[in-house]
């Protein structure tokens, strides 16, 4: 069953990027000459709950019993977390994180990473990024592309930086600053 969730997920990614690419060209044409292209940079915190009675990540698929590394190679959690203005998970939330994260590395924790900032609050509500890449977890700064975004952010491209803000190794927990660049119309 395991293995049909990974194919399923691969595959669903894989030809969504697909059709955006062949579809978008001939909707940018007419759609684009009449945009002009805006830089919006926010930044939100993200909130990675393991512990506790409502936890905002699940593991949706173990390593395999074969491997025995230090790096989680094949972990996967599906992810909802709260986006907020602050590191605390008290202040203000302004949207959620949804998608997965997988173990992708072998040799260090990289992870890849496929999720949306459904934005809830301000100018943005209703809007979406899609941020899709590589993060190398230890590294002080991480940088992702933007690969697509809905409403407000419909053809976005960008990247965003995330910087860890504290990691509780005990619980897994995670706050992580993201300073989102995103070009849009």
């Amino acid at each position: 069953m395991t293995t049909f969730l990974s194919f399923f997920l691969l595959s669903s990614v894989a030809l969504s990027l697909v059709l955006v690419s062949v579809t978008a060209e001939s909707l940018e044409h007419d759609f684009l000459r009449h945009k002009k292209e805006k830089l919006t940079h926010f930044r939100v915190y993200w909130h990675d709950i393991l512990d506790g009675k409502d936890p905002t990540s699940v593991s949706i698929m173990n390593p395999s019993k074969n491997y025995t590394g230090a790096t989680g190679f094949g972990l996967t959690r599906m992810i909802d977390n709260p986006l907020t203005m602050a590191p605390e998970l008290s202040s203000k939330m302004v949207g959620r994180a949804q998608g997965f994260y997988a173990a992708a590395s072998k040799e260090e924790v990289g992870l890849l990473m496929a999720m949306n900032f459904a934005i809830l609050e301000g100018k943005y509500n209703g809007s979406t990024i899609t941020v899709f890449g590589r993060n190398s977890v230890f590294d002080k700064v991480r940088e992702m592309p933007v690969i697509g975004g809905s409403g407000l952010f419909r053809f976005a491209r960008g990247y965003v930086q995330a910087r860890t803000h504290v990691f509780d190794i005990k619980t897994g927990n995670a706050v992580v600053e993201y300073n989102c660049y995103v070009l849009h119309y």
